[in-house]
């Protein structure tokens, strides 16, 4: 089976538990597809600066909670500094 497109941010790649996440959930996908590259880039840099396992697997969680909520940005996040 081909692994999904989903798309990524401007300067990091996506990594496979964000997608894989972003995958399991349709509604959550297209409200990922339809943020803009430097947005998905907020969120991919938010998830992947977690130092602890569990920060990050909470980071996930709280991304696709925040997209159905409406967000377009993660919350309480200055921005990538990568960019």
């Amino acid at each position: 089976m081909a692994k999904q497109e989903i798309a990524g941010g401007v300067a990091h790649n996506m990594p496979a538990d964000l997608r894989k996440a972003l995958a399991a959930d349709s509604s959550v996908r297209v409200l990922w597809e339809d943020i803009t590259p430097l947005a998905r880039n907020e969120f991919i840099c938010w998830v992947i600066s977690a130092k602890k396992t569990e920060t990050r697997i909470r980071r996930i969680k709280r991304t696709c909670e925040e997209l159905r909520e409406g967000m377009r940005r993660p919350c309480c996040w200055a921005g990538c500094v990568h960019r």
